[in-house]
């Protein structure tokens, strides 16, 4: 079983636990759960960088990357920074995450909030809502495409936006469907962790234009995102480059800067 199978099973169980403690109907009442979403599609669109940030503790890949910020600290960094978004783990097992990092980062920001998880239920959809995301991620190899057509279309109903993530064109021919807003080309193998950049170019051409395209993962130079902007990329999902350093809001704001030269 690689690692990824190994996340699905514990998620499987974390959501059925979750599901017998915590009601559906709970979440629907949460103070948050009938606030405005703001759209990180539109974030995207408006911007000449598209750097989406990530609050990530660690990973299985990398182990630690940093506890040392708290989740304030970092995403007021970033939205200072000028990013588009701000993507958040919220996998405790695995990524050191949890909701009330999304929580505190929505009483933190005003900007585009996108949970990171693997979505294998509805609940978690509400949960998401609840706790104040305005974009959930979608993870094409994890699911089928009935699931994803249930899953993006429950969440659109809820206006939060669907990132559909995708590492190869067979997981892309089997997900094309209105209710996405965002296709991400994940340059990290999930089952082998291994980067590989050429994995954004070779599927640029695929992805149909109506979507907003964005690479994800290895992304750490700007050569890089120059390279991916002339295959029509307009966003970029960066967190250990950011994480790793001393100051994550320092560093993005530098490399924001760069970039805009």
């Amino acid at each position: 079983m690689n690692i990824l199978d190994k996340i699905i099973v514990d998620k499987r169980r974390e959501v059925l636990l979750k599901k017998s403690i915590i009601p559906a109907s709970q979440l629907e009442n949460s103070v948050l759960f009938d606030s405005k979403t703001i759209s990180l599609s539109k974030s995207l669109r408006a911007s000449s960088t598209g750097i989406i940030a990530e609050h990530k503790r660690r990973s299985p890949s990398k182990a630690e990357i940093n506890y040392n910020f708290s989740v304030e600290e970092v995403v007021k960094g970033y939205e200072n920074a000028g990013v588009c978004g701000i993507s958040v783990l919220t996998d405790g097992k695995y990524f050191g995450g949890s909701l009330d990092d999304l929580l505190l980062a929505r009483a933190t920001v005003n900007i585009p909030l996108l949970r990171k998880e693997f979505i294998i239920d509805e609940y978690q959809l509400l949960e998401a809502k609840a706790f104040g995301a305005d974009a959930v991620l979608l993870i094409a190899s994890v699911l089928t495409r009935a699931e994803i057509k249930k899953f993006s279309e429950f969440a659109q109903s809820l206006a939060l936006e669907v990132l559909l993530e995708i590492h190869d064109e067979s997981e892309l021919e089997k997900s094309i469907m209105p209710s996405l807003n965002i296709i991400g080309v994940n340059n990290r193998s999930l089952k082998t962790f291994e980067v590989n950049l050429k994995n954004s170019f070779n599927l640029a051409s695929k992805i149909p234009n109506q979507f907003i395209k964005i690479s994800e993962s290895g992304i750490s130079s700007i050569n890089s995102i120059k390279e991916l902007q002339k295959y029509d990329y307009q966003g970029f999902l960066i967190g250990e480059k950011f994480m790793k350093t001393e100051n994550a809001g320092f560093e993005a704001t530098k490399f924001i800067n760069n970039l805009k030269l």
